[in-house]
């Protein structure tokens, strides 16, 4: 019995060894989603989901927006599970920085002051910092702005630009869309935000505010990444450019714009 016993513990052993050596690596290359393993890895992206069509919360409670089925189709291309974390704006980088999410994705424009702390991919959306007014303003450019209240989304290029501006009264908020309730009631005069935002906040109020249509600046999307994170970022960069190629981009781009307008 003794003999039989270690016989049959030996021949365990073995089979376990064989079924590991069989069983898929959680290790990826970043393709095509080929080999994907049965636990995959989650992938945390870090948002601020009150920047429509970019991303925003749906009424079911689920997230969406151009940012996040683009971030859905990399998952699903690389074998990924998408994890939102939905934070305030300026707290996105220190997320990345801390680890506490893999890259931040919020129409977040590449900026010198930012690259100071994190990576970015190349630009997958280029966009313009637009000025929204009521519809009976007397602002009718940049000039104009010099010595008005100016609302913006706190830690936002808007906010960057807008504080350089002569003489203005900065009124900052946690959301965009809070800038804007401001501007209908009166309590700015302008508020300076990006335009795929603008258009969406514009359409819910066409009877009392208008974009200008000089805008204030043209600048590129990228995601962040920690700083030194290469194998993230090239397969970011990878799948980016995947997209562009393929059509997939303009796809999900046309889906949000088209609603939007």
């Amino acid at each position: 019995m003794k003999k039989l016993t270690s016989f049959a513990f030996l021949l365990s052993i073995l089979m376990s060894l064989t079924l590991i050596s069989c069983s898929p690596s959680e290790e990826d290359t970043g393709g095509a989603g080929i080999g994907i393993p049965q636990h995959t890895k989650k992938l945390v992206m870090a948002t601020n989901a009150e920047f429509p069509p970019f991303e925003f919360k749906a009424e079911d409670g689920s997230y969406q927006g151009i940012d996040v089925e683009i971030m859905q189709a990399i998952c699903k291309a690389t074998g990924r599970e998408l994890v939102v974390e939905d934070i305030a704006f300026d707290s996105i980088i220190p997320a990345v920085t801390s680890g506490k999410a893999d890259c931040g994705v919020a129409g977040m424009t590449i900026t010198e002051d930012r690259l100071r702390n994190v990576d970015f991919t190349m630009p997958y959306y280029e966009a313009f910092q637009v000025i929204v007014v009521p519809k009976d303003s007397a602002i009718q450019g940049t000039d104009d702005l010099k010595g008005k209240r100016i609302g913006v989304q706190i830690g936002t290029t808007g906010d960057t630009l807008a504080s350089d501006i002569e003489g203005v009264s900065m009124n900052r908020f946690s959301k965009g869309a809070d800038a804007i309730v401001a501007l209908t009631q009166n309590k700015v005069d302008a508020v300076v935000i990006d335009n795929e935002p603008a258009k969406a906040f514009v359409a819910k109020n066409a009877d009392k505010l208008v974009i200008l249509s000089e805008p204030l600046t043209k600048e590129s999307y990228a995601m962040a990444v920690k700083k030194g994170n290469n194998e993230l970022l090239s397969l970011l960069n990878t799948q980016i450019e995947r997209m562009m190629n393929d059509g997939t981009m303009a796809s999900i781009r046309a889906k949000y714009e088209g609603a939007a307008e």
